[in-house]
């Protein structure tokens, strides 16, 4: 394995134990990292100093924070931590999204003021990486089920009346065509 890869393995085991809960001891969370990684680090490798080096980048990147009280340290994911998880998880070759088509279309449609231009360019990089393509400036489309990730992106960042997620098999026959075409379907 590449070191940036391992890099970047490390980062993901850290990002999905922090996933979902509220913040995990410092102790804690090495212990269950180097039981899980055991064999996947080289004799050169120190576990406890890799799994340091990841955590300080992540912290530095703003996907994690360090909490201090006087008899412990914490660590808990941030919102842009869940964001990276999410960004990893979908450029991963094992990623579990069907592609065949099941005759469905998933639009997603933003509406984010320029005043948020950094959560649309967000959003965007994601509906690109899970394989969308922008039908009109705000409408993305995809013949993969992937709209359980967009409700739980919307919901996560209380995106409510910002994006509206759409399920049909009704498009209009020439942009169908296009569409099918571009995605090589059928």
């Amino acid at each position: 394995m590449a070191m940036n890869n391992k890099k970047t393995n490390i980062q993901e085991k850290i990002l999905s134990f922090l996933h979902g809960k509220k913040a995990v001891n410092k102790e804690m969370l090495h212990e269950e990292l180097e039981n899980d990684f055991g064999a996947d680090f080289e004799a050169s490798t120190k576990p406890k100093y890799a799994i340091n080096r990841s955590l300080k980048t992540l912290s530095e990147s703003g996907f994690v924070e360090e909490i201090e009280t006087p008899h412990s340290s914490f660590v808990r994911i941030t919102p842009e931590g869940r964001h990276k998880l999410r960004n990893l998880k979908l450029s991963s070759p094992t990623s579990l999204v069907s592609t065949s088509w099941d005759g469905y279309w998933r639009m997603v449609m933003l509406d984010l003021p320029e005043s948020r231009k950094s959560e649309r360019n967000s959003l965007r990089y994601i509906l690109k990486k899970a394989g969308f393509v922008m039908l009109k400036n705000s409408v993305w489309v995809s013949p993969y089920p992937l709209e359980h990730l967009f409700m739980n992106i919307k919901k996560d960042m209380g995106l409510a009346t910002e994006i509206t997620i759409l399920v049909t098999q009704l498009i209009d026959p020439e942009t169908e065509q296009e569409l099918v075409k571009l995605f090589g379907l059928k």
